[in-house]
């Protein structure tokens, strides 16, 4: 493990101005998003998408990285470039999402543990050959009546910690996503409460796996209330709760913390993320490594037709743009009228 390469390529994912994209969804998920677009989930119709999105003028300015799945990172541009050697020559880090998704926790209802670490070793090697220089694991943590429970936030905490060692073994910087999800009724403070609870759970973890902090990126949700509470939280107080809660549990240490949009709407999620960057000095660079909150618009407008393809990018472009100025506090949620 070459310390210094990790951490470079970290301090890259997490640059000034930009963030990650995350086109890593699943053949399952993508197909449930073409499919409400009334768009055929064909892998030429998924390798057409993933390009509109990676050939759109200008957008390196704001996309340090792109998170790809294993049918992604082997596909390539029309010209018959491999798409991981394309975003590089672009100056955009080439990323691979490694777990094989949440599945139920036995002995725990309503929780999960996410898989994959079986023959992970062998999979980084070949991602590696494949040019892939950060990987992504996402765990889940459901608020729910009864959970988490502290041995399911323990058994997920270990999990990243083994996946984000393997990584650092072969070269890879491991993105750590510890997901607690905003899909219930609960308060902001619930939310606090269990995210603290996560976060330190998963940093003595990190440390006990000697995984080596200068070399991670952190994707944490924001403290957020649950989307079925009818008093949710305004956005400067999901702004106060996230940075407070990050500042007691994320070690100075850790080269930058790109938040997931979690549901949120596109404007929320940059709202939110610039909020907390106009907020003073801070440890650590904010960032977004956003999927639907980077792509909605942009799919919609594409909606799977050849024609539409340009507009798509322009959505796209400015997206990821409104993403960027978010990352020095410079975004307001006026420009959402402006043209891209």
């Amino acid at each position: 493990m070459n310390r210094s390469e990790l951490e470079r390529i970290a301090h890259g994912m997490v640059a000034k101005g930009k963030g990650i994209l995350a086109a890593d969804e699943s053949s399952g998920t993508i197909a449930k998003r073409f499919g409400a677009l009334n768009i055929e989930s064909t892998a030429e119709h998924r390798r057409r998408y993933r390009e509109m999105l990676f050939t759109t003028p200008g957008s390196a300015d704001s996309i340090s990285g792109v998170i790809l799945y294993d049918e992604t990172i082997r596909q390539k541009t029309t010209d018959g470039v491999p798409f991981p050697a394309y975003l590089e020559k672009l100056g955009v880090i080439p990323g691979i999402k490694v777990d094989t998704g949440a599945k139920p926790l036995a002995g725990f209802p309503g929780e999960t543990i996410t898989e994959g670490l079986d023959g992970l070793r062998e999979r980084l090697v070949e991602y590696h050959g494949l040019g892939a220089r950060f990987a992504k694991w996402r765990a889940v943590i459901d608020i729910g009546a009864g959970v988490p429970t502290n041995y399911a936030i323990a058994a997920n905490a270990e999990a990243l910690a083994r996946y984000a060692a393997l990584c650092q073994e072969n070269g890879i910087v491991p993105i750590v996503e510890p997901e607690v999800l905003m899909d219930g009724d609960h308060s902001i403070e619930h939310c606090e409460g269990v995210t603290e609870v996560v976060l330190a759970k998963v940093f003595d973890s990190l440390i006990a796996a000697r995984v080596h902090l200068e070399g991670i990126v952190l994707k944490p949700n924001m403290v957020i209330s649950g989307k079925k509470n009818s008093n949710r939280a305004a956005p400067e107080v999901v702004a106060a709760a996230t940075l407070r809660t990050l500042k007691r549990r994320v070690p100075a240490a850790v080269p930058g913390i790109a938040f997931l949009s979690g549901g949120q709407s596109s404007p929320e999620a940059t709202l939110h993320l610039s909020l907390m960057n106009a907020a003073g000095p801070l440890p650590w660079p904010l960032t977004f490594s956003y999927g639907r909150a980077l792509q909605d618009t942009a799919l919609k407008t594409w909606s799977g037709q050849a024609d539409n393809f340009v507009a798509g990018q322009k959505e796209f472009a400015k997206r990821a743009r409104l993403n960027g100025l978010a990352t020095s506090g410079a975004y307001l949620p006026a420009m959402e009228a402006q043209a891209a």
